[in-house]
């Protein structure tokens, strides 16, 4: 039972170690962060003023957010993604572990 034990830790670190070391992700992963990404790039808020605004302000509002959502955070919300997916996995193996556990548990 103990070497069942073992094992059943020791993949998990493997597993575990794999995801957040590796320099590029899985297909399937990577596929998934950019799926996530994209969601949060087409979830930005709009804008609205409390009176009529002059058009040279509310193109200057227009051209700031094309500017924010098309260079600056399509690299922050993807690195921030990436940490969510990897982590939302690392949690499906530990409870796949647990479940490893248990089941060698109530064997004996």
């Amino acid at each position: 039972m103990k070497k069942k034990l073992k094992d059943a830790l020791h993949r998990f670190k493997v597993e575990t170690f794999k995801l957040t070391h590796q320099g590029v992700p899985e297909q399937d992963v990577a596929r998934e962060i950019l799926e996530h990404t994209g969601q949060a790039l087409q979830n930005a808020y709009h804008f609205q003023f409390g009176k009529d605004p002059s058009p040279q302000r509310a193109e200057m509002f227009q051209t700031i957010k094309s500017v924010a959502l098309e260079t600056l955070l399509p690299p922050v919300v993807e690195k921030v993604m990436r940490r969510i997916t990897v982590l939302e996995h690392q949690h499906a193996s530990m409870v796949k572990l647990l479940d490893e556990l248990m089941e060698a548990l109530s064997e004996d």
